[in-house]
C-alpha cells in the first residue's frame, strides 16, 4: 500500500467506524463487512469484491496500533494544511512529494522514515531511507469448517494472492539482460534538496520518482515496478477444539520478507458451521435426546451418538425432563490430550394422541399411583382454607 494511499482514503469511512473506535469494534466492523462481501458469497460481482479488497486494505491499517498512528498522523498533518506554498496559499501536491509511487520505492520505508529524510535538511546525506532487510507484511485470511473439523482439527488448502518480486527482473524493474542507471538529477540518492528560507526541504527526486535510479527499457512482465502480484498455495493446519470466530496466528506464513528479512504472519479468521444434532458450551458439547414417559419412568439404556462414535447412556429410573446427564472425555479435545464432556440432556415426550389400550393402561397406572403432586398447592386451592376473612 502507498503512502499516497494513506492520503486519499479514509479507512474510517470505509469500515463505518468512527476515528475514535476501539480495536475491538474495528474487528467487528470489520468482520461483518467481510463476510456480507467476501468472494465466495457473491461469485461474479465485482464491486463486492472491489469493495471487500478495501475493507480488508482498511482493516490491515486500522487494526495495527502502530499503523494506526502513523495514519492518523499523516492525514491529520496533511489535513490541517501544514504545507502550503506560493505566494497564493496554493495547496500542496500530494503526488509533488511521493510521485505517484509506492512505498517499494521508499526502500520499505514507513511515514515516520520518511519524514525524518524530508526534515534532514542534508540532501543526500541526510536521507534515511531503509537498505537492510523488511519484514514482510502480514496477511488475514478466512476459512469455514464444519463443526466436527472444528472440534478434531484439519488440514485446509488456503490460496493466498500478495505482492511479490517479479521473477523475471528480480525487483530490478528492468528488462533482462539490461540495468537500471543512476538518476542524474539526484545521483543516486533518491532526493533531491530545495531551499525553503531559513531551512532546507528534501523531497522524492520526481526524474526517478524516489527509487535512485532510471529505467530506460522496462521489464515486459512487471512494466517496470519490478514487483506482480503472486499466487501462493499452502496448507494450513487449524488445531484441534477452535471456536467460532476464533483468530489463529500463524507465525512465518504471511507476506515473504525483502532483503532477507523475515516473514510476515498469516491470521486465520474461522468460521464454524452449525451442526445439526450437537452445540457447543465451552469444551463441552451438548446433546437433546427425547425419551417416553415409561422409559423416564422405568429408566433405560440410551444409544446416543458422539463425535467419535455412538455409546450408551444409563437413565436412572424416575429421571425428570431436563435432566443433563455427562459422558466423560467426549466433548471438545483440550492440549493436553485431554477433552471436555458430552452433556446429554433428556426431554420427556408427551404423545398428542394414544390408542384405546394405551388410554386404559394410563387410567390404571393413574388409579394405583401416589396423589398428585400438588400438595402443597391444597391450602391454597381449597375454598376456606388458608384464605383470610375480612
Amino acid at each position: 500500500m502507498s503512502s499516497k494511499d494513506w492520503l486519499e482514503k479514509d479507512f474510517y469511512q470505509v469500515l463505518g467506524v468512527p476515528k475514535t473506535a476501539s480495536t475491538s469494534e474495528i474487528k467487528k466492523a470489520y468482520r461483518t463487512l467481510a463476510r456480507q462481501l467476501h468472494p465466495d458469497h457473491n461469485p461474479g460481482n465485482t464491486d463486492a469484491e472491489n469493495r471487500f479488497k478495501a475493507v480488508s486494505e482498511a482493516y490491515q491499517v486500522l487494526a495495527d496500533e502502530g499503523k494506526r498512528k502513523e495514519y492518523d498522523e499523516m492525514r491529520s498533518l496533511f489535513g490541517s494544511g501544514a504545507f502550503r506554498r506560493g505566494a497564493q496559499q496554493t495547496p500542496f501536491d500530494v503526488s509533488d512529494l511521493f510521485g505517484g509511487g509506492d512505498d517499494r520505492r521508499f526502500g520499505g520505508a514507513s511515514f515516520s522514515d520518511l519524514f525524518s529524510s524530508i526534515f534532514s535538511g542534508g540532501g543526500s546525506g541526510g536521507t534515511t531511507r531503509r537498505s537492510g532487510p523488511v519484514r514482510g507484511r502480514d496477511v488475514e485470511a478466512e476459512v469455514t469448517l464444519d463443526f466436527s473439523d472444528a472440534v478434531h482439527g484439519a488440514t485446509l488448502p488456503l490460496t493466498l494472492r500478495a505482492p511479490g518480486v517479479c521473477d523475471t527482473c528480480h525487483g530490478s524493474g528492468a528488462k533482462p539482460g539490461t540495468q537500471p542507471h543512476p538518476c542524474p538529477q539526484c545521483r543516486g540518492s533518491g532526493l533531491v534538496t530545495r531551499n525553503q528560507g531559513s531551512f532546507s526541504f528534501s523531497e522524492p527526486c520526481r526524474e526517478c520518482q524516489g527509487v535512485g535510479t532510471i529505467v530506460e527499457e522496462k521489464c515486459p512482465e512487471c512494466q517496470g515496478t519490478g514487483g506482480v502480484t503472486k499466487t501462493r498455495r499452502l496448507n494450513v493446519r487449524i488445531p484441534p477444539g477452535v471456536s467460532d470466530g476464533q483468530r489463529i496466528r500463524l507465525a512465518g506464513r504471511g507476506e515473504p520478507g525483502v532483503a532477507g528479512g523475515p516473514a510476515g504472519n498469516l491470521y486465520v479468521h474461522v468460521r464454524v458451521r452449525p451442526d445439526r444434532l450437537f452445540g457447543r458450551s465451552g469444551d463441552n458439547l451438548t446433546l437433546t435426546v427425547p425419551i417416553t414417559f415409561p422409559e423416564a419412568v422405568l429408566g433405560t439404556d440410551l444409544r446416543v451418538p458422539t463425535l467419535d462414535g455412538p455409546v450408551t447412556v444409563r437413565v436412572p429410573p424416575g429421571t425428570p425432563s431436563g435432566r443433563t446427564l455427562r459422558v466423560r472425555g467426549k466433548g471438545v479435545p483440550h492440549r493436553d490430550d485431554s477433552a471436555g464432556d458430552l452433556l446429554v440432556t433428556v426431554e420427556v415426550v408427551v404423545p398428542d394422541q394414544v390408542s384405546k389400550e394405551a388410554r386404559a393402561a394410563l387410567e390404571s397406572f393413574a388409579e394405583v399411583t401416589a396423589p398428585a403432586p400438588r400438595r402443597h398447592l391444597d391450602e391454597r386451592t381449597t375454598p376456606g382454607k388458608g384464605a383470610r376473612r375480612g
